[in-house]
């Protein structure tokens, strides 16, 4: 590109666009409320409230009562996953999200 200028970004007064980036956010709040909800019922529900509930059981074999190992390493280990899971899930979005923006794009270079 000829001195240093960068290629035009979208025009975001363009409704169509302004709606595929309301689309585009509310889809990744929607991902990230799902996904810290089922942290706090992991790590809130099964580590704290329903702990004695799950102690009557043990953790596969090992002894552990179940509630003592949410507490101490399952909603860490339930975490780790969800952020995997969130990570996996924006990649799968953005990709989504700049084909749409490309065709919309296209779509407006064909019109002019």
């Amino acid at each position: 590109m000829p001195n240093g200028f960068q290629k035009a970004g979208p025009d975001l007064h363009d409704p169509e666009i302004h709606a595929l980036l309301d689309r585009y956010w509310r889809t990744n709040v929607l991902i990230m409320f799902s996904l810290l909800a089922i942290w706090a019922i992991v790590g809130l529900g099964c580590g704290i409230l329903f702990a004695d509930w799950l102690n009557q059981f043990s953790f596969f074999g090992t002894g552990y009562p179940l509630g003592f190992w949410f507490a101490q390493q399952g909603s860490i280990i339930t975490f780790v996953l969800l952020i995997l899971v969130y990570c996996l899930m924006l990649n799968r979005l953005d990709a989504r999200h700049h084909a749409e923006l490309e065709a919309l794009q296209a779509e407006g270079r064909a019109q002019s």
